[in-house]
Protein backbone atom coordinates (compact mmCIF):
# COMPACT_ATOMS: atom_id res chain seq x y z
CA UNK A 1 0.00 0.00 0.00
CA UNK A 2 0.95 3.67 -1.09
CA UNK A 3 1.96 6.15 1.96
CA UNK A 4 -1.29 8.29 0.19
CA UNK A 5 -3.12 4.89 0.56
CA UNK A 6 -2.66 3.95 3.97
CA UNK A 7 -3.54 7.83 5.04
CA UNK A 8 -7.09 7.56 3.20
CA UNK A 9 -7.77 4.43 4.86
CA UNK A 10 -6.35 5.20 7.95
CA UNK A 11 -9.02 8.68 7.95
CA UNK A 12 -11.69 7.19 6.50
CA UNK A 13 -10.92 8.76 2.78
CA UNK A 14 -11.51 5.37 0.51
CA UNK A 15 -10.68 5.09 -3.19
CA UNK A 16 -13.66 4.43 -5.34
CA UNK A 17 -12.56 1.44 -6.82
CA UNK A 18 -12.66 -0.47 -3.42
CA UNK A 19 -16.21 -0.84 -3.63
CA UNK A 20 -18.29 -2.70 -6.12
CA UNK A 21 -21.09 -4.48 -6.86
CA UNK A 22 -19.64 -8.01 -7.02
CA UNK A 23 -18.47 -7.32 -3.51
CA UNK A 24 -21.98 -5.92 -2.15
CA UNK A 25 -23.08 -9.17 -4.01
CA UNK A 26 -21.12 -11.88 -2.77
CA UNK A 27 -20.83 -10.39 0.82
CA UNK A 28 -24.50 -10.87 1.13
CA UNK A 29 -24.42 -14.17 0.00
CA UNK A 30 -21.67 -15.17 2.72
CA UNK A 31 -23.18 -13.59 5.74
CA UNK A 32 -26.01 -15.15 4.94
CA UNK A 33 -25.07 -18.64 4.18
CA UNK A 34 -23.26 -18.13 7.60
CA UNK A 35 -25.78 -17.10 9.33
CA UNK A 36 -28.19 -19.90 8.65
CA UNK A 37 -25.62 -22.63 10.12
CA UNK A 38 -25.53 -20.68 13.18
CA UNK A 39 -28.19 -20.90 16.45
CA UNK A 40 -29.50 -17.85 17.60
CA UNK A 41 -27.49 -17.85 21.56
CA UNK A 42 -29.58 -16.36 24.00
CA UNK A 43 -27.62 -13.74 25.41
CA UNK A 44 -24.56 -14.31 27.40
CA UNK A 45 -24.96 -18.13 26.90
CA UNK A 46 -22.11 -18.57 24.51
CA UNK A 47 -19.46 -21.69 24.60
CA UNK A 48 -17.91 -20.49 21.70
CA UNK A 49 -16.67 -17.07 20.81
CA UNK A 50 -13.90 -15.89 18.55
CA UNK A 51 -11.85 -17.08 16.08
CA UNK A 52 -13.15 -21.09 15.85
CA UNK A 53 -9.85 -21.84 14.00
CA UNK A 54 -12.10 -23.10 10.82
CA UNK A 55 -11.86 -19.88 8.96
CA UNK A 56 -15.09 -18.14 10.55
CA UNK A 57 -15.13 -16.50 13.72
CA UNK A 58 -18.47 -16.04 16.29
CA UNK A 59 -19.18 -13.47 18.13
CA UNK A 60 -18.61 -11.93 21.17
CA UNK A 61 -15.30 -11.70 19.76
CA UNK A 62 -14.06 -10.26 23.14
CA UNK A 63 -16.10 -11.41 26.06
CA UNK A 64 -14.93 -8.28 28.33
CA UNK A 65 -15.36 -4.71 28.90
CA UNK A 66 -13.67 -3.00 26.16
CA UNK A 67 -16.41 -0.25 25.87
CA UNK A 68 -16.76 2.70 23.93
CA UNK A 69 -14.99 1.20 20.93
CA UNK A 70 -13.14 2.71 17.99
CA UNK A 71 -10.91 1.06 15.60
CA UNK A 72 -8.29 1.83 12.34
CA UNK A 73 -5.96 0.32 10.56
CA UNK A 74 -2.49 1.13 9.58
CA UNK A 75 -0.88 -1.38 7.02
CA UNK A 76 -1.50 -5.11 7.81
CA UNK A 77 -2.22 -4.26 11.52
CA UNK A 78 -5.73 -2.67 13.03
CA UNK A 79 -5.75 -0.72 15.98
CA UNK A 80 -8.57 -0.38 18.71
CA UNK A 81 -9.24 1.75 21.59
CA UNK A 82 -11.49 1.56 24.63
CA UNK A 83 -12.47 3.41 27.42
CA UNK A 84 -11.31 3.05 31.04
CA UNK A 85 -13.52 5.82 33.18
CA UNK A 86 -11.14 6.08 36.36
CA UNK A 87 -8.94 3.45 36.13
CA UNK A 88 -4.97 4.31 35.31
CA UNK A 89 -3.29 3.63 33.17
CA UNK A 90 -6.39 5.00 30.92
CA UNK A 91 -7.67 4.87 27.51
CA UNK A 92 -6.75 0.70 26.46
CA UNK A 93 -4.54 0.07 23.55
CA UNK A 94 -5.41 -3.22 21.59
CA UNK A 95 -3.70 -4.46 18.49
CA UNK A 96 -4.65 -7.41 15.80
CA UNK A 97 -4.14 -8.90 12.77
CA UNK A 98 -7.16 -9.96 11.66
CA UNK A 99 -10.00 -7.62 13.53
CA UNK A 100 -11.13 -10.73 15.91
CA UNK A 101 -7.86 -11.97 17.86
CA UNK A 102 -6.90 -9.24 20.11
CA UNK A 103 -3.98 -8.27 22.18
CA UNK A 104 -3.70 -5.45 25.08
CA UNK A 105 -1.13 -3.03 23.29
CA UNK A 106 -0.67 -0.45 26.08
CA UNK A 107 -2.46 2.57 27.09
CA UNK A 108 -2.16 6.18 25.51
CA UNK A 109 -2.83 7.89 29.43
CA UNK A 110 0.11 6.99 31.95
CA UNK A 111 -1.10 9.25 34.27
CA UNK A 112 -4.67 9.74 34.58
CA UNK A 113 -4.44 12.46 37.52
CA UNK A 114 -3.19 15.10 34.31
CA UNK A 115 -7.02 15.23 33.69
CA UNK A 116 -7.84 15.91 37.18
CA UNK A 117 -6.91 15.40 40.87
CA UNK A 118 -10.25 14.05 41.44
CA UNK A 119 -8.57 10.92 39.81
CA UNK A 120 -5.78 10.75 42.04
CA UNK A 121 -5.18 8.02 44.85
CA UNK A 122 -5.45 11.31 47.22
CA UNK A 123 -9.35 12.34 46.20
CA UNK A 124 -11.22 9.12 44.22
CA UNK A 125 -14.50 10.61 43.68
CA UNK A 126 -15.06 10.19 39.97
CA UNK A 127 -16.73 6.54 39.70
CA UNK A 128 -18.31 6.22 36.46
CA UNK A 129 -16.51 9.45 35.07
CA UNK A 130 -13.04 9.72 34.00
CA UNK A 131 -12.08 8.57 30.40
CA UNK A 132 -15.42 8.04 28.28
CA UNK A 133 -15.56 7.66 24.79
CA UNK A 134 -12.82 8.97 21.86
CA UNK A 135 -11.00 8.05 18.81
CA UNK A 136 -7.94 6.97 17.25
CA UNK A 137 -6.86 8.12 14.28
CA UNK A 138 -3.38 7.76 12.09
CA UNK A 139 -2.24 11.27 10.04
CA UNK A 140 1.30 12.73 9.13
CA UNK A 141 2.71 9.40 10.55
CA UNK A 142 1.31 9.60 13.92
CA UNK A 143 -1.62 8.54 15.93
CA UNK A 144 -3.76 10.25 17.49
CA UNK A 145 -6.39 9.89 20.53
CA UNK A 146 -9.13 11.80 21.65
CA UNK A 147 -11.59 11.42 24.14
CA UNK A 148 -13.79 13.24 26.63
CA UNK A 149 -13.87 13.48 30.27
CA UNK A 150 -17.55 14.83 31.21
CA UNK A 151 -16.17 17.34 33.85
CA UNK A 152 -13.04 18.23 32.00
CA UNK A 153 -13.79 18.72 28.78
CA UNK A 154 -11.77 17.24 25.55
CA UNK A 155 -8.32 15.89 26.00
CA UNK A 156 -5.62 14.73 23.09
CA UNK A 157 -2.07 12.99 22.71
CA UNK A 158 -0.29 11.30 19.27
CA UNK A 159 2.56 9.32 19.30
CA UNK A 160 4.58 7.93 16.54
CA UNK A 161 4.25 4.73 17.42
CA UNK A 162 0.76 2.90 19.18
CA UNK A 163 2.89 1.69 21.97
CA UNK A 164 3.99 4.82 22.91
CA UNK A 165 5.53 6.85 23.97
CA UNK A 166 2.74 9.17 24.21
CA UNK A 167 3.05 12.68 24.01
CA UNK A 168 2.08 14.40 27.54
CA UNK A 169 -1.90 14.62 27.39
CA UNK A 170 -3.54 17.77 26.15
CA UNK A 171 -6.75 19.36 26.95
CA UNK A 172 -8.29 20.62 23.63
CA UNK A 173 -11.77 21.67 24.96
CA UNK A 174 -12.19 22.58 28.79
CA UNK A 175 -16.00 22.88 29.09
CA UNK A 176 -18.50 20.62 31.41
CA UNK A 177 -20.93 18.33 29.61
CA UNK A 178 -18.96 16.96 26.81
CA UNK A 179 -18.89 13.66 25.27
CA UNK A 180 -17.90 11.33 22.28
CA UNK A 181 -15.01 12.67 20.25
CA UNK A 182 -13.53 12.29 17.54
CA UNK A 183 -11.33 13.83 14.74
CA UNK A 184 -10.99 13.82 10.95
CA UNK A 185 -8.22 15.51 8.78
CA UNK A 186 -9.39 16.14 5.09
CA UNK A 187 -7.69 15.27 2.04
CA UNK A 188 -6.01 19.19 2.33
CA UNK A 189 -4.35 18.65 5.97
CA UNK A 190 -7.26 20.56 7.99
CA UNK A 191 -8.29 18.92 10.74
CA UNK A 192 -12.13 18.60 12.70
CA UNK A 193 -13.56 17.67 15.77
CA UNK A 194 -17.01 16.65 15.89
CA UNK A 195 -18.39 15.81 19.27
CA UNK A 196 -21.42 16.18 21.24
CA UNK A 197 -22.64 18.94 24.31
CA UNK A 198 -24.91 16.52 26.46
CA UNK A 199 -25.59 19.01 28.54
CA UNK A 200 -27.21 20.94 25.94
CA UNK A 201 -29.67 18.59 24.37
CA UNK A 202 -27.00 16.58 22.84
CA UNK A 203 -26.13 18.86 20.10
CA UNK A 204 -23.23 17.44 17.89
CA UNK A 205 -21.01 20.23 16.70
CA UNK A 206 -18.07 20.12 14.14
CA UNK A 207 -15.04 22.09 14.98
CA UNK A 208 -12.01 23.41 12.70
CA UNK A 209 -8.61 22.41 15.07
CA UNK A 210 -5.74 24.19 14.29
CA UNK A 211 -2.86 22.46 12.43
CA UNK A 212 -1.07 21.09 15.37
CA UNK A 213 -4.79 19.39 16.63
CA UNK A 214 -4.70 20.74 19.79
CA UNK A 215 -7.41 23.38 20.30
CA UNK A 216 -10.40 23.83 18.59
CA UNK A 217 -11.46 26.85 16.47
CA UNK A 218 -14.39 28.24 18.43
CA UNK A 219 -15.20 30.70 15.73
CA UNK A 220 -15.81 28.00 13.58
CA UNK A 221 -18.08 26.22 15.84
CA UNK A 222 -21.64 24.73 13.74
CA UNK A 223 -24.50 22.36 15.18
CA UNK A 224 -25.03 19.56 12.64
CA UNK A 225 -27.39 17.33 14.41
CA UNK A 226 -29.64 17.05 17.56
CA UNK A 227 -31.50 13.83 18.20
CA UNK A 228 -32.96 12.24 21.60
CA UNK A 229 -29.49 10.86 23.28
CA UNK A 230 -27.52 11.39 19.78
CA UNK A 231 -23.56 10.56 20.60
CA UNK A 232 -20.89 8.10 19.70
CA UNK A 233 -19.41 10.56 16.57
CA UNK A 234 -17.46 9.10 13.78
CA UNK A 235 -16.72 11.01 10.89
CA UNK A 236 -15.55 9.39 7.49
CA UNK A 237 -14.90 10.22 3.79
CA UNK A 238 -15.52 7.84 1.23
CA UNK A 239 -16.12 8.27 -2.21
CA UNK A 240 -16.81 12.16 -2.10
CA UNK A 241 -19.07 11.62 0.55
CA UNK A 242 -18.46 13.39 4.31
CA UNK A 243 -19.75 10.36 6.27
CA UNK A 244 -20.93 11.00 10.28
CA UNK A 245 -21.84 7.98 12.02
CA UNK A 246 -23.55 8.25 15.09
CA UNK A 247 -26.15 6.40 17.35
CA UNK A 248 -29.28 7.48 18.83
CA UNK A 249 -32.55 6.75 21.36
CA UNK A 250 -35.28 5.89 18.94
CA UNK A 251 -38.43 3.95 20.69
CA UNK A 252 -36.12 3.36 24.13
CA UNK A 253 -33.84 1.52 22.14
CA UNK A 254 -29.82 2.71 20.65
CA UNK A 255 -29.49 2.59 17.05
CA UNK A 256 -26.76 3.33 14.76
CA UNK A 257 -27.51 6.50 12.47
CA UNK A 258 -25.45 8.33 9.89
CA UNK A 259 -26.05 11.00 7.85
CA UNK A 260 -23.85 12.30 4.90
CA UNK A 261 -23.33 14.70 2.43
CA UNK A 262 -20.79 16.40 -0.11
CA UNK A 263 -19.63 19.28 2.26
CA UNK A 264 -18.16 18.78 5.88
CA UNK A 265 -20.25 21.92 7.19
CA UNK A 266 -23.92 20.38 5.33
CA UNK A 267 -26.45 20.29 4.71
CA UNK A 268 -26.55 17.03 5.10
CA UNK A 269 -29.15 14.14 3.94
CA UNK A 270 -31.52 12.72 6.27
CA UNK A 271 -29.80 10.19 8.48
CA UNK A 272 -30.88 6.89 7.62
CA UNK A 273 -30.43 3.75 10.50
CA UNK A 274 -27.93 1.29 9.56
CA UNK A 275 -28.50 -1.26 12.80
CA UNK A 276 -31.71 -2.49 14.68
CA UNK A 277 -31.28 -1.68 18.44
CA UNK A 278 -31.71 -5.52 19.39
CA UNK A 279 -32.25 -5.28 23.07
CA UNK A 280 -32.48 -8.83 23.30
CA UNK A 281 -28.99 -8.55 22.09
CA UNK A 282 -27.85 -5.93 24.39
CA UNK A 283 -28.02 -3.10 21.78
CA UNK A 284 -24.65 -3.48 19.93
CA UNK A 285 -24.91 0.61 18.76
CA UNK A 286 -21.16 1.75 19.27
CA UNK A 287 -18.12 1.55 17.49
CA UNK A 288 -15.82 2.02 14.23
CA UNK A 289 -16.45 1.22 10.71
CA UNK A 290 -12.87 -0.23 9.05
CA UNK A 291 -12.28 -1.58 6.02
CA UNK A 292 -10.08 -4.83 5.56
CA UNK A 293 -6.61 -4.77 2.80
CA UNK A 294 -8.52 -7.05 0.73
CA UNK A 295 -11.91 -4.30 0.71
CA UNK A 296 -14.13 -5.88 2.89
CA UNK A 297 -15.80 -3.62 5.65
CA UNK A 298 -16.57 -4.13 8.63
CA UNK A 299 -17.86 -2.55 11.98
CA UNK A 300 -16.13 -3.18 15.65
CA UNK A 301 -18.73 -2.53 18.23
CA UNK A 302 -19.43 -2.74 21.46
CA UNK A 303 -23.43 -4.03 23.19
CA UNK A 304 -23.86 -0.81 24.74
CA UNK A 305 -26.54 -2.05 27.18
CA UNK A 306 -24.07 -3.11 30.19
CA UNK A 307 -24.15 -6.41 31.94
CA UNK A 308 -21.47 -7.95 34.63
CA UNK A 309 -19.58 -8.72 32.07
CA UNK A 310 -19.52 -5.47 30.93
CA UNK A 311 -19.92 -4.16 27.29
CA UNK A 312 -18.49 -6.46 25.21
CA UNK A 313 -17.39 -6.51 21.42
CA UNK A 314 -18.27 -7.60 18.35
CA UNK A 315 -17.77 -7.43 14.96
CA UNK A 316 -20.76 -7.11 11.90
CA UNK A 317 -19.73 -7.36 8.21
CA UNK A 318 -20.77 -4.48 6.63
CA UNK A 319 -22.60 -4.57 3.48
CA UNK A 320 -22.59 -1.14 1.14
CA UNK A 321 -26.75 -0.67 -0.22
CA UNK A 322 -26.88 2.34 -2.58
CA UNK A 323 -23.82 4.06 -1.00
CA UNK A 324 -24.83 3.26 2.76
CA UNK A 325 -23.77 1.00 5.35
CA UNK A 326 -25.78 -1.83 6.42
CA UNK A 327 -24.18 -2.84 9.81
CA UNK A 328 -24.63 -7.05 10.45
CA UNK A 329 -27.54 -8.83 8.10
CA UNK A 330 -29.61 -6.84 5.83
CA UNK A 331 -33.24 -7.19 6.78
CA UNK A 332 -36.48 -6.94 4.81
CA UNK A 333 -36.41 -3.06 5.71
CA UNK A 334 -32.52 -3.00 4.68
CA UNK A 335 -31.37 -2.60 8.08
CA UNK A 336 -28.93 -4.47 9.65
CA UNK A 337 -29.33 -7.26 11.97
CA UNK A 338 -26.91 -9.15 14.56
CA UNK A 339 -24.41 -12.04 12.74
CA UNK A 340 -23.01 -14.05 15.34
CA UNK A 341 -20.82 -15.91 12.57
CA UNK A 342 -19.20 -15.20 9.76
CA UNK A 343 -16.20 -15.64 7.46
CA UNK A 344 -13.17 -14.51 8.95
CA UNK A 345 -11.86 -11.14 7.64
CA UNK A 346 -8.48 -11.93 6.91
CA UNK A 347 -7.24 -15.18 7.19
CA UNK A 348 -5.73 -16.05 10.84
CA UNK A 349 -2.19 -17.67 11.72
CA UNK A 350 -2.71 -18.15 15.48
CA UNK A 351 -5.56 -17.46 17.72
CA UNK A 352 -4.77 -14.55 20.09
CA UNK A 353 -6.63 -13.08 23.29
CA UNK A 354 -5.79 -10.56 25.29
CA UNK A 355 -3.57 -11.19 28.31
CA UNK A 356 -4.61 -11.92 31.74
CA UNK A 357 -2.11 -14.03 33.57
CA UNK A 358 1.13 -12.23 35.32
CA UNK A 359 4.05 -13.66 37.35
CA UNK A 360 5.27 -10.27 38.09
CA UNK A 361 8.48 -11.21 36.40
CA UNK A 362 9.11 -7.87 34.26
CA UNK A 363 10.04 -4.20 34.94
CA UNK A 364 6.92 -2.88 34.62
CA UNK A 365 3.23 -3.42 35.59
CA UNK A 366 2.08 -5.53 32.48
CA UNK A 367 -0.44 -3.89 29.81
CA UNK A 368 -3.47 -5.97 30.94
CA UNK A 369 -3.45 -4.29 34.64
CA UNK A 370 -5.19 -0.86 35.29
CA UNK A 371 -5.28 0.48 38.68
CA UNK A 372 -8.25 1.96 40.57
CA UNK A 373 -7.28 5.90 40.14
CA UNK A 374 -3.82 7.18 39.75
CA UNK A 375 -1.99 4.94 42.46
CA UNK A 376 0.80 5.91 44.91
CA UNK A 377 4.04 5.06 42.78
CA UNK A 378 6.18 4.58 45.91
CA UNK A 379 3.94 2.18 47.49
CA UNK A 380 4.59 -0.75 45.38
CA UNK A 381 7.31 -2.37 43.45
CA UNK A 382 8.63 -4.83 41.12
CA UNK A 383 11.77 -4.75 42.33
CA UNK A 384 12.27 -4.92 46.15
CA UNK A 385 11.53 -8.32 45.81
CA UNK A 386 12.25 -10.22 42.26
CA UNK A 387 10.12 -11.84 40.81
CA UNK A 388 7.13 -10.74 42.91
CA UNK A 389 4.99 -7.68 42.95
CA UNK A 390 5.02 -5.53 46.81
CA UNK A 391 1.88 -3.83 47.55
CA UNK A 392 3.01 -1.25 50.81
CA UNK A 393 -0.28 -0.29 52.95
CA UNK A 394 -0.97 2.98 53.35
CA UNK A 395 -4.05 4.82 55.11
CA UNK A 396 -7.25 5.03 52.69
CA UNK A 397 -9.35 7.71 52.50
CA UNK A 398 -12.19 5.86 54.49
CA UNK A 399 -11.82 2.18 55.41
CA UNK A 400 -13.05 0.89 52.27
CA UNK A 401 -11.88 -0.74 49.64
CA UNK A 402 -13.28 1.60 46.98
CA UNK A 403 -11.31 4.12 49.28
CA UNK A 404 -8.32 2.52 49.05
CA UNK A 405 -5.39 3.27 46.97
CA UNK A 406 -2.90 1.06 44.87
CA UNK A 407 -6.24 -1.72 43.75
CA UNK A 408 -4.71 -3.39 41.21
CA UNK A 409 -7.79 -4.09 38.70
CA UNK A 410 -7.84 -6.39 34.94
CA UNK A 411 -11.12 -7.31 33.29
CA UNK A 412 -12.86 -10.26 33.54
CA UNK A 413 -14.57 -12.27 30.77
CA UNK A 414 -17.69 -14.07 29.68
CA UNK A 415 -16.31 -17.64 29.67
CA UNK A 416 -17.83 -20.67 30.13
CA UNK A 417 -14.85 -21.62 32.94
CA UNK A 418 -12.83 -18.85 34.51
CA UNK A 419 -10.40 -19.32 37.12
CA UNK A 420 -8.48 -16.84 38.84
CA UNK A 421 -5.55 -18.29 41.60
CA UNK A 422 -3.45 -15.47 43.50
CA UNK A 423 -0.56 -16.46 45.53
CA UNK A 424 0.87 -14.53 48.12
CA UNK A 425 3.00 -13.88 51.02
CA UNK A 426 1.69 -12.38 54.17
CA UNK A 427 4.89 -12.19 55.79
CA UNK A 428 5.37 -8.55 56.17
CA UNK A 429 2.23 -7.47 56.87
CA UNK A 430 1.50 -5.39 60.31
CA UNK A 431 -1.32 -4.85 62.44
CA UNK A 432 -4.75 -3.09 61.35
CA UNK A 433 -3.94 -4.13 58.05
CA UNK A 434 -6.43 -5.63 55.43
CA UNK A 435 -5.37 -6.99 51.95
CA UNK A 436 -6.34 -10.11 49.33
CA UNK A 437 -8.56 -10.71 46.10
CA UNK A 438 -11.86 -9.01 45.29
CA UNK A 439 -14.64 -8.76 42.42
CA UNK A 440 -14.45 -5.07 42.41
CA UNK A 441 -17.65 -3.52 40.45
CA UNK A 442 -18.23 0.23 42.59
CA UNK A 443 -20.41 0.52 44.46
CA UNK A 444 -20.48 -3.30 44.72
CA UNK A 445 -17.68 -5.76 45.48
CA UNK A 446 -17.11 -9.16 47.42
CA UNK A 447 -13.83 -10.14 49.03
CA UNK A 448 -11.66 -13.01 50.25
CA UNK A 449 -8.73 -11.30 52.18
CA UNK A 450 -6.93 -11.22 55.42
CA UNK A 451 -7.16 -9.27 58.24
CA UNK A 452 -4.06 -8.86 60.38
CA UNK A 453 -5.03 -8.42 64.51
CA UNK A 454 -1.45 -8.01 66.51
CA UNK A 455 0.22 -10.94 65.27
CA UNK A 456 -2.81 -12.65 64.51
CA UNK A 457 -4.06 -13.20 60.61
CA UNK A 458 -7.53 -14.39 59.77
CA UNK A 459 -9.63 -15.22 56.81
CA UNK A 460 -12.37 -12.79 56.33
CA UNK A 461 -15.27 -13.12 53.35
CA UNK A 462 -16.69 -9.57 52.69
CA UNK A 463 -19.22 -7.76 50.58
CA UNK A 464 -20.75 -4.45 50.68
CA UNK A 465 -23.31 -5.52 53.28
CA UNK A 466 -21.42 -8.34 55.53
CA UNK A 467 -18.50 -9.39 56.84
CA UNK A 468 -17.41 -13.03 57.48
CA UNK A 469 -15.08 -14.16 59.59
CA UNK A 470 -12.38 -17.29 59.03
CA UNK A 471 -10.23 -19.47 60.04
CA UNK A 472 -6.98 -18.59 61.36
CA UNK A 473 -3.57 -18.06 58.98
CA UNK A 474 -0.86 -20.09 60.71
CA UNK A 475 1.74 -20.17 57.50
CA UNK A 476 3.08 -16.95 55.28
CA UNK A 477 1.87 -18.58 52.12
CA UNK A 478 -1.48 -18.61 50.92
CA UNK A 479 -3.25 -18.99 47.67
CA UNK A 480 -6.95 -17.59 47.09
CA UNK A 481 -9.03 -18.44 43.85
CA UNK A 482 -12.20 -17.25 42.61
CA UNK A 483 -13.98 -19.58 39.57
CA UNK A 484 -17.43 -18.56 37.74
CA UNK A 485 -18.81 -19.52 34.10
CA UNK A 486 -21.44 -17.84 31.56
CA UNK A 487 -23.69 -16.75 35.24
CA UNK A 488 -21.46 -15.13 36.69
CA UNK A 489 -21.77 -16.43 40.01
CA UNK A 490 -18.35 -16.65 41.69
CA UNK A 491 -17.56 -18.64 44.46
CA UNK A 492 -14.03 -18.06 46.44
CA UNK A 493 -11.43 -20.64 47.68
CA UNK A 494 -8.41 -20.65 49.52
CA UNK A 495 -5.51 -22.93 49.96
CA UNK A 496 -2.20 -22.91 52.48
CA UNK A 497 -0.10 -25.64 49.99
CA UNK A 498 -1.85 -24.39 46.54
CA UNK A 499 -3.40 -28.13 46.00
CA UNK A 500 -5.93 -28.39 47.90
CA UNK A 501 -8.42 -25.70 47.96
CA UNK A 502 -11.10 -24.85 50.43
CA UNK A 503 -14.89 -23.14 49.51
CA UNK A 504 -15.20 -19.53 51.92
CA UNK A 505 -17.96 -17.31 51.87
CA UNK A 506 -20.74 -17.24 50.35
CA UNK A 507 -21.19 -17.07 45.95
CA UNK A 508 -21.03 -13.54 44.91
CA UNK A 509 -23.14 -12.73 41.29
CA UNK A 510 -21.03 -10.85 39.92
CA UNK A 511 -22.11 -6.99 39.11
CA UNK A 512 -22.36 -4.16 36.85
CA UNK A 513 -21.36 -0.82 38.04
CA UNK A 514 -20.74 2.65 37.30
CA UNK A 515 -20.91 1.80 34.00
CA UNK A 516 -18.48 -0.83 34.51
CA UNK A 517 -18.10 -4.42 34.66
CA UNK A 518 -16.55 -6.58 37.00
CA UNK A 519 -13.11 -6.76 37.69
CA UNK A 520 -10.96 -8.76 39.11
CA UNK A 521 -9.03 -6.61 41.99
CA UNK A 522 -5.62 -7.22 44.41
CA UNK A 523 -5.98 -5.05 47.50
CA UNK A 524 -4.14 -3.51 50.68
CA UNK A 525 -4.64 -1.31 52.58
CA UNK A 526 -4.10 -0.18 56.72
CA UNK A 527 -6.78 1.85 57.96
CA UNK A 528 -4.76 2.66 61.18
CA UNK A 529 -1.11 3.48 60.04
CA UNK A 530 1.08 3.18 56.72
CA UNK A 531 3.23 -0.01 58.17
CA UNK A 532 2.73 -3.18 56.25
CA UNK A 533 2.77 -4.98 53.29
CA UNK A 534 1.95 -8.18 51.06
CA UNK A 535 3.69 -10.05 48.32
CA UNK A 536 2.00 -11.49 45.25
CA UNK A 537 4.06 -14.15 43.28
CA UNK A 538 1.68 -14.72 40.63
CA UNK A 539 -1.85 -14.36 39.46
CA UNK A 540 -3.18 -16.94 37.13
CA UNK A 541 -6.18 -16.20 35.13
CA UNK A 542 -7.46 -18.77 32.76
CA UNK A 543 -10.54 -17.98 31.02
CA UNK A 544 -10.42 -20.54 28.00
CA UNK A 545 -8.15 -19.21 26.09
Amino acid sequence: MTNSSRYMVANGVIPKHVITLLFVTLCLYTFTFAQSRVAVPAWGNWTHWGDQGNGTYRNPILPGDYSDVDCIRVGGYYYAVSSTFQYSPGFVILKSKDLVNWQILGHAVKDISTISPAMNYTQMNRYGKGIWAGAIRYHNKRFWIYFGDPDEGYFMSSAAKPEGPWEPLHRVWAEKGWDDCCPFWDEDGQGYLIGTHFADGYKIHLFKMTADGKSLIKDSDKVIYQSNGSEANKLYKINGYYYHLFSEVRNNVRVLMMERSKNIWGPYEAPRQLSEGQPEFNEPNQGGLVQTQTGGWYFLTHHGSGDWSGRILSLLPVTWMEGWPVIGKPNANGIGEMVWSAPMPVKSTRKTHPQSSDDFDAKTIQPQWEWNYQSKKDQWSLSERKGWLRLHAFKPLKDHILFAGNTLTQRVYRTSKNTVTVKFDLRGMADGQKAGLSHFGAPRYATLGFECAGQVKKLVFGTKNQAMPGPEIKGNDIWLRSVWGLDGKSTFSYSSDGKVFKTFGEPYQLQWGSYRGDRIAIYNYNPSARKGYIDIDYLHYDYGQ
